[in-house]
Parts: C-alpha cells; sequence; structure tokens
C-alpha cells in the first residue's frame, strides 16, 4: 500500500530518491499516461494512444513502452539513466512524487495551493543512495525543482484533456485502432483497446472547426498524436532486436 506523505524540508531533509529506471524499480511497465502538454515532445520517440474507460467512457492518453504486458523496450542498463530515449514521460519521471493539493486562506477566501507529496514505501525511496531532495540549508534540490516542474505539467495537462477529449468527440475525429506486427521469430500479435485521431476526417474539417482547434491552442497536439504513430516501429524493431 502506497504511504503519501506531504514533502517537508525538516522530515525529509536525508531522503533520497533514486533518478535510474529499472525493471526492479517498478519501471517495467507497458504503457503509462501522457498528458497534452507534453505531446509535442512525447511525439518525436513515442507512440500516443487514446484509451476510454469503460465505466466513464471517457478518453485519456498515453504512451506505447512495450508490446506486451509488463514489458518495456525503453529500459537499457547501457543508457543513461536506464532509460534509452531524450524524454522521458512525465507519468514515469515522476517517480514516487504526486501533486496534491492545500486548503489555505487569502485575502478572506479558500484558496487551493498545489503542494509536493511523496509515497514512503515506493522502491526508489531510501536513505542512502540517490537524489537529494533538499539542500544543507533547506532550499529545494535541482532535482525536486526538476520534479515538481513535471507535476506542474502533468496537472496543467489534467485541466487540458477534458477540453481536448471534447473537441476531438464533437469532431468525430477518434477511431479505434488496431496495431498488427509480425515478430521475427514468425509471432504474430495485435494490440486491441486503442484509439487515434482519424486523418481522413481531420482533413475533411470546415474552416470554422479548424479554427476552432487551432483557437483552442489544440490543434498542433493533434498532429503530433497523428505524428506518433510511426514510432512504433521503433517498438517493434527494439523488440526483434532484443529477440535476436
Amino acid at each position: 500500500m502506497p504511504k503519501h506523505v506531504l514533502l517537508n524540508n525538516v522530515d525529509h531533509q536525508e531522503v533520497k530518491v533514486l533518478s535510474k529506471f529499472a525493471a526492479d524499480l517498478g519501471d517495467n511497465i507497458a504503457s503509462v499516461l501522457a498528458y497534452p502538454t507534453e505531446f509535442v515532445e512525447l511525439q518525436k520517440e513515442y507512440t500516443i494512444v487514446f484509451r476510454k474507460d469503460e465505466q466513464s467512457h471517457k478518453f485519456s492518453a498515453a504512451v506505447l513502452l512495450g508490446l506486451q504486458k509488463g514489458e518495456n523496450l525503453y529500459l537499457d542498463p547501457k543508457s543513461h539513466l536506464g532509460w534509452a530515449a531524450n524524454y522521458i514521460p512525465s507519468s514515469v519521471m515522476r517517480g514516487p512524487f504526486l501533486i496534491g493539493f492545500q486548503q489555505q486562506q487569502e485575502n478572506g477566501q479558500t484558496i487551493s495551493t498545489p503542494v509536493v507529496h511523496m509515497d514512503m514505501d515506493h522502491p526508489k525511496v531510501n536513505s542512502a543512495d540517490g537524489e537529494a531532495l533538499f539542500l544543507q540549508n533547506g532550499g529545494n534540490s535541482d532535482y525536486l525543482q526538476q520534479i515538481s516542474t513535471r507535476l506542474m505539467s502533468i496537472h496543467q495537462g489534467m485541466l487540458m484533456q477534458d477540453t481536448l477529449f471534447e473537441l476531438l468527440s464533437e469532431m468525430q475525429l477518434i477511431e479505434a485502432v488496431n496495431i498488427d506486427f509480425d515478430l521475427s521469430n514468425g509471432e504474430k500479435h495485435r494490440l486491441l483497446g486503442n484509439y487515434t485521431i482519424n486523418e481522413e476526417k481531420l482533413a475533411a474539417l470546415d474552416i470554422r472547426e479548424l479554427d476552432k482547434l487551432h483557437k483552442s491552442g489544440l490543434l498542433p497536439l493533434v498532429y503530433a498524436v497523428i505524428a506518433s504513430i510511426t514510432n512504433v516501429k521503433n517498438l517493434i524493431d527494439t523488440k526483434n532486436q532484443r529477440l535476436a
């Protein structure tokens, strides 16, 4: 069970976090959540897909890290930090950290202030090895500053995604996609349950609809999702290399 605590520089001055990535640290997962705020970076190296919740019918975005359950083809002990890509998805990068909200009074009004929480039972949290969270004088370390930036990106992305999927659904731009691939050992596979952008319907949008996407700032993200689909070939190539 996770043990989430509010991070502070008194109780957690000596806490360290392993910043590397490895299967035994909980990173061997085939996909993770992705957020609109990072689509442009993700599309350079990952395949972005949409998933639909069976109960709420709401969409969310994810990036594929592997081609079967419990597989992360971006893990590589020979690579920097154990990750074979320049950009690491925020859902992975955040590790044991998550964003929470603290109620505060300001000018007689109650406001929610974002604060950093940490899972003390996460396998990357310890007191001996890894990145320090606080400086000796109590200020945040560079590592914690980077994590805080990623957490805010996640928070902002969560605020954006409802608008994104509402517009895509309104314009009927979301379609199911089956990802078929053959491996070098002769096995044939199909990934189900994924969705993407229907390029034909996107191209057929009228000026009013395109302008709506453009003014919302979401049009570049739509193109990023489309462009990212070609990255699935890199996943298949990596899988075949490891089978050889």
